[in-house]
């Protein structure tokens, strides 16, 4: 027999009281609670007291009710389970008790948060700026915010407008998340239409923080896809942001000497916001911007930047794309030397670029060359929970990645539960699943293993067929 060591939950308020091994210090409730589902013979119901016994050395500790550690671990070995039923429901109390203690200890402090918005210090309100970004991408809280969509709003307008650099980024940041938080509707828009100016002042400001103009860029473009409702806000929009990365644009072909290093971030987020937008344009205001972009963008292909590099390109392939909805048989006049310089990004092997990016860089441009020679649009496949996402054309590539810069790591939570990103990508209403189907559908580290395996000899076979051919070449 192995010696046990006993920890003891009081299961109406699911606390630890405490741990007998040094190595389950680390351990949260998730973790002891799966212990509780996938070894049920290892826990008993004494009284009101759950005790789990697990293999460890012996303790000294005693338990609060005042019988030593031994005694309840012989009790719990020799005690069967007498009410089941009883101990089903307390557990399941139990988890649910544990979500809103959660969600209301998340609630207040997300009220402190709003509060120190209005601190004099600006650490503070950067601070609370910084963690209400973290809550907003990371959670969805629809009923929290539009109690406090006013509040909010006014503490935003004082940050964006009294403070410097860094707070005005943060600020714009959080904007842009309570706008897809709020999503289209009368709160989201009043949010939108009374900030705007504000986004579009720093934005316009030679003189403000590049950080600062940067996020207002984000914030506006995507404020304004999920927000406005009139078509002169998206005209007014997208001709700001145009007016940021045009000036770029020379008459010599070469951004290299015109655009100094700092404002390239800039540049590209302003034309990742002017994408994003395109893809909500009426067809009327799309011809008139054929007309005057296209033409300019492919001089942002030798930028320094291979960032901006990349987001010129998608942006071309994004025209090209609503080109041709608008009119199948488009042509393009200087196709040629179009085709040209995006063939030199697609097989760029330049030492002095980091390879990283250079294999970024080649890879997708190799899909935008592809794209703009007649080709079909790579689909791209996105996996989150139960649910599998397409990515099948560039205006769906650049919506997906507008709202993932935003979102970082929570993209997928809301992908699965906000229904402002499931009616935008067309997933439908949110999927309700209980634990058994859950269990049901995930797969099993054997089976992941063999799909795994199976795809590794797939694809040696495949690239093995390829030398061969080059072999043959050769």
């Amino acid at each position: 027999m192995f010696p046990f060591s006993c920890f003891l939950i009081q299961v109406p308020y699911v606390k630890l009281y405490y741990l007998t091994q040094p190595w389950f210090s680390h351990l949260r409730w998730d973790s002891i609670r799966e212990v509780l589902l996938v070894i049920p013979h290892l826990w008993k119901l004494v009284g009101h007291i759950v005790v789990l016994c697990l293999p460890g050395a012996r303790s000294n500790a005693q338990a609060d009710s005042g019988s030593s550690e031994d005694e309840a671990a012989s009790e719990a070995r020799s005690t069967t389970s007498e009410c089941p039923s009883l101990l089903s429901t307390t557990a399941e109390d139990s988890l649910g008790g544990e979500a809103v203690d959660e969600q209301e200890d998340l609630e207040e402090k997300l009220k402190e948060y709003v509060d120190s918005l209005t601190d004099k210090s600006a650490k503070t309100r950067q601070g609370a700026l910084e963690s209400l970004r973290l809550a907003l991408a990371s959670r969805l809280l629809p009923d929290f915010l539009l109690e406090r969509s006013l509040t909010l709003a006014d503490a935003l307008e004082k940050c964006l407008k009294k403070g410097k650099g860094e707070e005005q980024a943060l600020a714009a940041a959080v904007l842009g998340l309570l706008c897809v938080q709020l999503g289209p509707g009368p709160k989201g828009e009043e949010l939108f239409h009374n900030l705007k100016p504000l986004l579009v002042s720093v934005l316009s400001d030679s003189t403000a923080s590049p950080a600062a103009r940067l996020h207002c860029a984000s914030a506006l473009g995507l404020g304004c896809y999920v927000a406005a409702t009139d078509v002169q806000d998206l005209v007014s929009c997208l001709a700001c942001l145009e007016g940021v990365f045009t000036w770029s644009c020379g008459t010599s072909g070469s951004t290299a000497t015109l655009v100094p290093a700092s404002p390239h971030g800039l540049l590209c987020a302003a034309l990742q916001a002017w994408a994003l937008l395109l893809t909500i344009c009426p067809s009327t205001q799309i011809n008139h911007i054929l007309d005057r972009q296209l033409p300019r963008l492919p001089q942002l292909l030798s930028s320094e930047s291979v960032n901006l590099r990349i987001a010129a390109g998608e942006a071309i392939a994004l025209l090209f794309e609503l080109a041709r909805d608008l009119e199948e048989d488009f042509v393009y006049e200087d196709m040629e030397a179009l085709c040209d310089a995006l063939r030199t990004l697609a097989t760029d092997s330049n030492k002095y670029r980091a390879k990283a990016d250079r294999r970024r860089q080649r890879s997708i441009f190799r899909a935008v060359l592809h794209f703009v020679e007649g080709g079909d649009c790579e689909e791209e496949t996105i996996r989150f929970g139960l649910e599998v996402l397409y990515v099948d054309s560039w205006a769906r590539h650049r919506i997906y990645a507008a709202f993932k810069d935003v979102l970082g790591s929570g993209m997928h939570h809301h992908l699965q539960n906000n229904e402002l990103l499931r009616d935008i990508f067309g997933l439908g209403p949110v999927l309700v699943l209980d634990a058994a189907a859950l269990k049901a559908c995930k797969i099993s580290r054997f089976e992941k293993h063999l799909y795994n395996a199976a795809a590794f000899k797939a694809r040696t076979k495949a690239r093995s067929r390829a030398r061969d051919k080059r072999t043959d070449i050769l």
